[in-house]
């Protein structure tokens, strides 16, 4: 699920502290093009995917590594598999497979009708042309989100996340971000004051949603048409989801920037309020580095929480980078273990300066996960991940 805000500045040198960005609502701009379908690019010694070879892939490779694939599957899942691996493919696919496809449906239909009773009667909350059913309370709001997280970990568990390793870190060395000493768990501030009015992290996978849903249950942004999916569209208004508009037809609309700003504050200000939960990277990686931050969880000036997934694999790599979503959904589930690690660092409570800046407050965070996360920083985004992917297409087109 891809963060429809800002886009930060790649440069980390280009900073100026001292510097304010107009906001500006993406979502109007949002290229919604199919990541993994062939388009045109332009024209290039290594851009051009009807003339792509394998020295060329070799070099793109090496400038776009954030989004390279280094399983035993090769390239977009479609390397030369040996028989050894196929005999397993094959067993998987008459025995694992259909359990799993049985039982994540089951869990996915129960929680439904979970959903479909606890909001009987009820209508959604309807504000700046959103629909929720986030803000209800009592025992509606609480059967909600514990049968959510319950059933977000059994999914995972289907999917063959039998053990989570999970490590909560109290205090992190910040003095190489160019900040004096630590940031730390405070034990002398309020708690509305240490409440984080975001959670940030890392995206590598479809499942880091499930894993946040299973872990806080929070609302994240998503597209319109996911309100209108069977089952799915239920479920995401009972999360809150903030959902992106093309247009609207009030003058007084906010943007998804300014409804993001508002939950962030809320969160932050009241624990009844549903936590968000944002992707700052914008898409995608293969889980070895950092993209570039896009500024909207820091817009509201309100302490983040930093989450770092990690997906160690032997054999199939659980990172969506340049593999499609069929072909990834079926080797994940004829894997029979799969592993995370997460890592939740303390609440990073924001300087003036940082507050005065985003950018400023966007990278340090970003330079501080990738420091305690043993991550790659990155200066490439979206638009190269497109490069990248149409050139692959353009040489197995050919093969």
């Amino acid at each position: 699920m891809e963060s429809e805000l800002k886009t930060l500045n790649p440069n980390p040198a280009q900073i100026q502290p001292t510097q304010r960005s107009p906001p500006v609502d993406d979502n109007l701009t949002k290229d919604d093009r199919p990541l993994l379908k062939p388009e045109p690019v332009p024209p290039g010694p290594t851009q051009n995917p009807a003339t792509t070879t394998a020295p060329d892939i070799e070099e793109l490779e090496k400038k776009y590594a954030a989004y390279v694939r280094r399983d035993v599957y090769g390239v977009m899942g479609r390397g030369d598999l040996p028989w050894v691996e196929k005999l397993l493919l094959g067993l998987a696919l008459v025995t694992l497979v259909p359990l799993r496809v049985v039982s994540g449906l089951t869990v996915l239909v129960l929680y439904y009708f979970i959903c479909r009773i606890c909001t009987a009667f009820l209508a959604p909350n309807r504000e700046d042309e959103q629909e929720d059913y986030a803000h209800m309370g009592g025992w509606r709001r609480a059967v909600i989100v514990q049968t959510g997280r319950f059933c977000s970990r059994a999914l995972l568990f289907i999917f063959g996340f039998y053990w989570i390793s999970e490590t909560h870190r109290d205090i992190v060395d910040v003095s190489f971000n160019g900040k004096f000493g630590t940031q730390a768990e405070s034990k002398d501030q309020s708690q509305d004051s240490a409440r984080p009015g975001v959670i940030v992290s890392n995206h590598v996978s479809y499942l880091d949603i499930l894993y946040h849903m299973s872990s806080s249950f929070p609302s994240f942004v998503a597209k319109r048409s996911v309100a209108k999916l069977p089952l799915i569209g239920l479920i995401s208004k009972c999360l809150g989801c903030v959902y992106v508009q093309r247009e609207s037809k009030s003058s007084d609309f906010k943007g998804v920037s300014g409804i993001v700003n508002d939950r962030i504050k809320e969160a932050h200000q009241d624990k009844n309020a549903p936590m968000m939960m944002l992707f700052p990277e914008g898409t995608t990686t293969n889980g070895d580095f950092l993209l570039p931050f896009k500024t909207g969880a820091f817009l509201a000036k309100a302490p983040v929480l930093p989450v770092i997934l990690r997906y160690p694999y032997q054999r199939f790599s659980p990172a969506w980078d340049s593999i499609s979503g069929v072909r990834h959904v079926f080797f994940l589930l004829c894997q029979f273990v799969n592993y995370m690690e997460v890592t939740k660092l303390p609440v990073y409570h924001p300087s003036q300066q940082e507050k005065d800046d985003p950018r400023l407050y966007a990278e340090n965070v970003r330079r501080l996960m990738a420091h305690e996360g043993g991550l790659v920083l990155s200066d490439i985004g979206l638009a190269e991940k497109r490069v990248y992917h149409a050139a692959l297409n353009g040489v197995f087109c050919q093969q």
